[in-house]
């Protein structure tokens, strides 16, 4: 993995959620802690669920800027906020520092099977929104732009009609803005680059990280697969179902995950995205065993924090690479 990575420089990031209690809080401290010491290029930053839960969303953002080196991915949901509800945070957003932002739909509340009265149907509209605010704010951002991430999907979103229909979804959140997109979960590297090899045939051009999640529990897997619309792993499932230890269910979840995020690499991927659970111990794990370190928080002593260019630019070189399967 050593000359693959000196030859490609992939991206390396994670994703992070709001702690649900005190003592949830004090683990995502040394969480990040250990996050941050492998130099990631940003951290995402779920938003979802309540008001509150959503709050908590801002404060942890708030956090990574004022205590740590990490460079925030704010998640957005379209689901939930009117238009003027989301234009105001974006605007939060930005005067807090942040200068990422993962743009998405979100899950429809159960029952539903339309966005509200008033809300942005779909993530490319939201996309659209943002480079509205960010043309506003261009004195403030100092002729910066934000860095806009979207979703992509290696298999079919659970309520899409089709799997080209999710990759012209994709061409049309990058033609709205989007810079770059970050996959759902996959089991499976040649859905990966399936997805990329559909996606380059149709026109997209931004790059396409693999989201992948070291899974160390059967209840996680098929949790996991259920969330995503996906059958488990058979081969992972049997695999973790016969370990006897949590020790090595953990074993056989990091060697999993860092197999397929290598497969990845081989196929082109410009990156890796890491789903943690709050849990680094397995990421960091993964990413020892690939040999992967970022470059978003060592050097950058003296930049401001969630630079839109230094965001940007850890997949501006991907971009311009042919893809393996492409």
């Amino acid at each position: 993995m050593t000359d693959l990575q000196a030859s490609t420089a992939p991206s390396l990031s994670y994703e992070l959620y709001p702690p649900r209690n005190e003592a949830a809080a004090g683990s995502l401290v040394e969480t990040i802690a250990a996050l941050e010491a492998t130099a990631p290029d940003y951290v995402s930053v779920t938003y979802n669920g309540s008001p509150a839960r959503r709050r908590a969303s801002v404060e942890l953002i708030g956090h990574l800027i004022e205590h740590t080196r990490l460079r925030p991915l704010a998640h957005l949901t379209c689901v939930g906020e009117s238009r003027a509800s989301l234009d105001r945070l974006v605007n939060h957003l930005v005067a807090l520092g942040v200068r990422g932002v993962l743009a998405l739909r979100g899950d429809l509340p159960p029952g539903h099977d339309a966005v509200g009265p008033g809300e942005l149907p779909f993530a490319r509209y939201l996309v659209e929104l943002i480079r509205e605010v960010e043309a506003r704010r261009s004195a403030s951002l100092a002729a910066g732009r934000l860095a806009i991430g979207v979703a992509a999907y290696p298999t079919r979103h659970p309520e899409s009609p089709s799997f080209q229909h999710d990759v012209e979804v994709l061409l049309a959140k990058e033609r709205a803005g989007a810079n770059f997109a970050i996959t759902q979960i996959f089991f499976d590297a040649a859905e990966y680059a399936h997805l990329v090899a559909a996606a380059r045939a149709a026109g997209v051009r931004i790059p396409i990280v693999p989201g992948i999640m070291p899974v160390n529990s059967v209840r996680r897997l098929t949790r996991l697969a259920e969330l995503a619309g996906l059958a488990p792993d058979a081969a992972l499932l049997a695999r973790l179902e016969r370990a006897s230890t949590d020790a090595e269910r953990r074993r056989i979840g990091i060697d999993h995950a860092a197999a397929l995020a290598h497969e990845a690499f081989v196929a082109g991927a410009p990156g890796l995205h890491l789903y943690t659970f709050n849990d680094a111990v397995d990421s960091v794990a993964v990413v020892d065993q690939l040999g992967l370190t970022g470059a978003g928080t060592a050097d950058a002593a003296g930049a401001d924090f969630g630079d839109a260019n230094a965001l940007a630019s850890a997949y501006a070189e991907a971009a311009n690479r042919p893809l393996a399967h492409a």
